[in-house]
């Protein structure tokens, strides 16, 4: 599907955290300084897409749209040839929306709209976008515990609604501008056990695993609420997040479960269940761990994929997510090593120094898993809304932008 199997992701959160504090770690990285380097350094290392994002807030100002800040990073992608997934709403958006307002699916429609028009003016083919990042988690964190604006508590089930209305908006509104633009559809995957000593909790810690995990998945695709709109055409690619913290002890969330639990279920055994539920194609969108545990888990990332693939499952990619080090949300001034760059953030510009464990075992990954990728140039087939579709790969340079197609008005800086 992609240029590599193997791809990076920026963490790209934006909005206010549980304090109330603004974030926006594509600045607090210096992502948005280094992009250029940033992407000659996943070239360097055979990683040739990216999870990118469109900052809403960053863009939008009461429906009038300023794409300049995103002019760099498809230059860098051009000069560099990285493929990306461009996520366009990942936690934060404007200040004036009220996302339980009957005007939030419109106004998310109309900015992914102007997002596409723009893309398609600045960018050649293909086209990947990722409409509502993890609505899910944002539904928990930002409808029930308050982690993230609107910083609601008993409204997770209203938000998780809301957030699927304004996805499938606007993935119509990208396809009504590029109808052959790619969805990649990302939530976490889970699995949660009941207690040892409470049995009587393992119906609910079922219906959990099999039915709430896939909710906004379900919603999208028509099989729940079809009122809202979904189909399969808009589920497109399933894309799954899997972190060591994604299986824990129902009541216990913060506390995941040990490696040696026996009650962990393989990864394999996740990914298979999405595979069977949905079918099409699949990704990982974003997996990791911390510190020495970052090259064990790639082995182990890397040895449940070969066993996909030797399935015939369509498992597409892995996303090595977050690509950099990075500062934690609720607690800007900690940083946690994450990433296959760790950066120093005790100097003013943030040097990138790589972790070397994690590249070994990102080598040693790759070359499990053949190069089936898309060339620069030629032409790739693939299915999308039930139908196989043609698409070129080319090189060149962006086409000309209209009035219409780039900044619409005066530039507008993400707030403090």
């Amino acid at each position: 599907m992609l240029r590599s199997f193997y791809f990076a992701g920026f963490e790209c959160a934006t909005g206010y955290n549980m304090h109330g504090e603004w974030i926006d770690q594509i600045a607090a990285t210096q992502h948005d300084q280094h992009v250029d380097a940033d992407y000659r350094r996943l070239r360097e290392v055979g990683l040739y897409a990216a999870r990118e994002a469109i900052r809403w807030p960053c863009v939008d100002v009461r429906g009038r749209y300023d794409f300049r800040s995103v002019l760099p990073f498809l230059e860098a992608s051009r000069k560099h040839g990285i493929e990306l997934i461009w996520d366009l709403f990942h936690y934060g958006y404007p200040e004036d929306i009220d996302l339980f307002s009957n005007e939030f699916p419109k106004r998310f429609a109309d900015y992914c709209h102007a997002a596409a028009r723009f893309i398609r003016s600045a960018q050649e083919e293909p086209y990947y976008f990722t409409p509502v990042n993890e609505p899910s988690f944002m539904a928990w964190a930002a409808g029930d515990k308050g982690r993230f604006a609107p910083h609601c508590r008993g409204k997770a089930n209203d938000l998780k609604i809301a957030l699927a209305l304004a996805g499938i908006r606007g993935i119509d509104a990208i396809r009504s501008v590029i109808p052959e633009a790619r969805m990649v559809n990302v939530d976490p995957v889970c699995q949660v056990v009941p207690p040892a000593d409470r049995p009587d909790l393992a119906g609910a810690a079922e219906h959990f695993s099999q039915t709430a995990v896939f909710e906004s998945w379900d919603m999208l695709c028509g099989r729940l609420l079809p009122e809202l709109g979904g189909s399969r055409a808009h589920l497109d690619i399933v894309g799954m997040n899997y972190y060591w913290t994604n299986q824990w002890e129902m009541g216990k969330d913060e506390q995941p479960l040990s490696d040696d639990d026996p009650r962990r279920v393989p990864l394999r055994d996740l990914v298979r269940r999405v595979w069977e539920r949905y079918g099409g194609e699949l990704l990982i969108t974003e997996t990791a761990h911390v510190d020495g545990m970052r090259p064990v888990w790639l082995d182990y990332v890397a040895g449940e994929t070969k066993a996909l693939l030797a399935e015939n499952i369509p498992l597409r990619g892995v996303c090595l997510y977050p690509i950099l080090t990075m500062p934690e949300w609720h607690a800007r001034h900690q940083w946690t090593p994450l990433g296959l760059w760790d950066l120093d953030h005790q100097q003013t510009t943030l040097h990138r120094k790589i972790y070397q464990p994690l590249l070994e075992s990102l080598r040693n990954a790759q070359g499990r898993i053949p190069r089936t990728g898309a060339p620069v140039n030629g032409e790739m087939s693939y299915e999308a809304g039930g139908g196989a579709r043609l698409i070129k790969v080319r090189e060149g340079q962006p086409r000309q932008m209209d009035e219409q197609d780039g900044a619409y008005s005066s530039p507008h800086i993400c707030p403090e």
